[in-house]
């Protein structure tokens, strides 16, 4: 799905106010404080409430496995400038039902409202067309939660219908919106602010990343 420029940790993108980064065992104590918020989890399909460190240092193993082997793109969100401070995450992986890339991102509450979640999507987006082969983009968002489908529509998404949704960690099936992104409505959307993307120095990655990570 991802190729090779993706799969070594010290891959980042940058934008204008956000570095996005492989997640680290440092970032867990912040993925359970934020994450494990009840109104964060139970927005997501696979987050539990509460949110145990055990959980969090899995899904942090689990997302350095499948961005090393390109299977998906899991990142840590940061705010430029301040690498250690994970305000969410971003990834693109296998749609559970149908194997098809698909898009999901979650924010702490301190940080709703200030574009974040928008410009972390936007650049994980430019990635995966830019750098892989995939022609389409897959994402839900439950009914109840209209923040999540304006990130979508600002990103380029189409609402494609509404159904019913298996949410594992909220213990049944629940309504959510579909929509949907090909390569072709992206190319048309090449007016977004500028994205770069770049490899972090091995140097400063090390200087930071003193402890491993993961995402979630």
């Amino acid at each position: 799905m991802f190729p090779d420029l993706t799969r070594d940790d010290v891959f980042r993108l940058e934008t204008r106010g956000l570095w996005l980064r492989w997640a680290r065992l440092a970032d867990a104590q912040a993925i359970v404080r934020l994450a494990g918020e009840k109104s964060v989890a139970e927005m997501t399909a696979r987050i539990p409430h509460p949110y145990h460190p055990d959980d969090a240092e899995r899904f942090i193993f689990m997302s350095r496995r499948s961005n090393a082997d390109g299977q998906g793109l899991q990142l840590a969100i940061t705010p430029k400038g301040k690498p250690n401070s994970l305000i969410g995450m971003v990834g693109i992986g296998p749609g559970p039902d149908t194997g098809k890339p698909e898009l999901g991102y979650w924010l702490g509450t301190p940080y709703w409202g200030k574009g974040y979640a928008t410009e972390a999507a936007r650049a994980l987006i430019d990635a995966f067309f830019a750098y892989g082969e995939g022609d389409e983009l897959t994402a839900s968002a439950r009914v109840i939660n209209p923040a999540s489908r304006r990130v979508l529509e600002k990103c380029g998404f189409a609402y494609q219908g509404a159904g019913l949704v298996e949410l594992p960690a909220r213990g049944g099936l629940y309504p959510a919106d579909h929509f949907r992104l090909d390569r072709r409505a992206w190319e048309s959307l090449k007016s977004w602010s500028h994205t770069g993307f770049v490899r972090e120095p091995i140097s400063v990655e090390v200087e930071v990343d003193r402890e491993m990570s993961l995402a979630s």
